[in-house]
């Protein structure tokens, strides 16, 4: 991944987007490809980690990580750890976070029409 200078005129642009823009705003939390996938399976209920990288194996742990760590921070899941041996770490969707599951299953459902559409063609 490269990295952008601080003040290019495209993060800029970005940047604004997001400030101005509520549906950019909800779209840059979700995520491209994986977070919307996590999001998704964590509307069943609580995952620990494994658990999530099986539910989506096609992730890899480091993206796993990673996306994991943004959820947190952006309000969207808690991440609990219990002090036991082995240290247990559980994740779950936020009130934030659980009010995206309307808008999740109307993407599924469209995608799945979609999907059926596009592939009579």
């Amino acid at each position: 991944m490269t990295s952008r200078k601080e003040n290019s005129v495209n993060l800029e642009n970005e940047l604004a987007l997001e400030t101005d823009c509520p549906f950019i705003f909800a779209l840059s939390l979700m995520g491209k490809r994986w977070k919307p996938a996590i999001l998704w399976k964590m509307t069943e209920g609580i995952y620990r980690f494994g658990q999530m990288k099986r539910a989506i194996p096609q992730i890899s742990e480091k993206m796993l990580t990673q996306h994991l760590r943004e959820l947190e921070t952006d309000g969207l899941i808690t991440r609990t750890i219990y002090p036991e041996m082995p240290p247990r770490v559980e994740y779950a969707l936020t009130e934030l976070g659980s009010s995206l599951q309307p808008i999740l299953e109307q993407l599924n459902n469209w995608g799945e029409k979609a999907k059926k559409t596009k592939t009579k063609k």
